[in-house]
């Protein structure tokens, strides 16, 4: 969501990097007056921030909302638990089971430690930045689930000012949430790595980096779907033997620079939404 500048939440909602180069050596010519469809396989035009304005500032408002909303507002590790070792790397995983359940979809049961509270971080993101965020119902049951219950129903009430009827409009939705027949929505957030950067027996400060994908996939498609850089500081509180969310702020990149790939159809977006589920993230 551009309107990332202005919020401090990035959803929402994955891209890979290279050089941009290949190491070739070579050069290309492009000739002027290919007027293609953005999903029609032609190189990734340069894009004007201006023009993006509305499709990434969805991303930015699926978890946005939530930061906005939440404003102001000792036991020992559990059996198993692998110490992080002198010579771990920070993105190192350390094969322990990240959760012992979940509720609604959604990874809960985490471990009152470090790895627990950067396992819960990442998949609460993950959780936020859905297309689930888009629809009454199911956004409840993701609030409820992955906050501290103190804080559960005046968010629940900012976020349904933030995904009101003109907003959803204006992100090509129906009045429901729903996309319009023949398109498919995608919201999906990527978390990229997280890092502890506060922690005692009660409480821990997380930011998780994320990449996400956001807009509408089909033939007529008018907002396509397209990429963002957020990194996403959770708030998290020992409550009910979880980690849960008490507030959230958002901050836009580390941003990559834009690779090389050929743009993919409208088809072939819809059908990777639809054909490669998540993950459950952990350390």
């Amino acid at each position: 969501m551009s309107l990332g500048d202005d919020h401090g939440f990035g959803g929402d909602t994955s891209s890979r990097v290279d050089d941009g180069f290949r190491g070739t050596g070579q050069t290309r010519t492009r000739l002027p007056g290919t007027d293609t469809d953005v999903y029609g396989g032609a190189r990734r035009p340069v894009r004007n921030s201006r023009s993006l304005i509305t499709v990434v500032g969805v991303v930015v408002l699926l978890i946005a909302a939530i930061a906005f909303a939440n404003q102001g507002g000792g036991d020992e590790e559990r059996a198993g638990e692998s110490p992080k070792g002198p010579e771990s790397a920070p993105t190192a995983a350390t094969g322990v089971k990240p959760v012992q359940g979940k509720v609604g979809g959604i990874p809960t049961g985490y471990g009152r430690n470090e790895q627990g509270a950067q396992s819960a971080a990442a998949n609460y993101a993950v959780a936020l930045g859905s297309d689930g965020m888009f629809k009454a119902g199911t956004r409840q049951a993701i609030v409820e689930t992955v906050h501290d219950p103190a804080v559960v129903t005046p968010l629940l009430g900012n976020l349904d000012q933030a995904y009101s009827p003109q907003f959803l409009a204006n992100v090509g939705l129906t009045a429901d949430g729903s996309a319009p027949d023949g398109l498919t929505f995608v919201s999906r957030t990527v978390p990229v790595g997280t890092k502890v950067t506060a922690q005692n027996g009660e409480s821990a400060t997380v930011e998780v980096w994320c990449t996400g994908l956001v807009g509408l996939a089909g033939p007529k498609s008018t907002k396509p779907v397209t990429e963002t850089w957020f990194t996403l500081t959770q708030q998290l509180k020992w409550v009910g033997n979880d980690w849960k969310i008490t507030s959230s702020t958002q901050k836009e990149g580390p941003t990559p620079v834009n690779g090389d790939n050929r743009a993919s159809s409208a088809e072939e977006i819809a059908g990777a939404v639809a054909g490669y589920g998540g993950f459950t993230y952990a350390r």
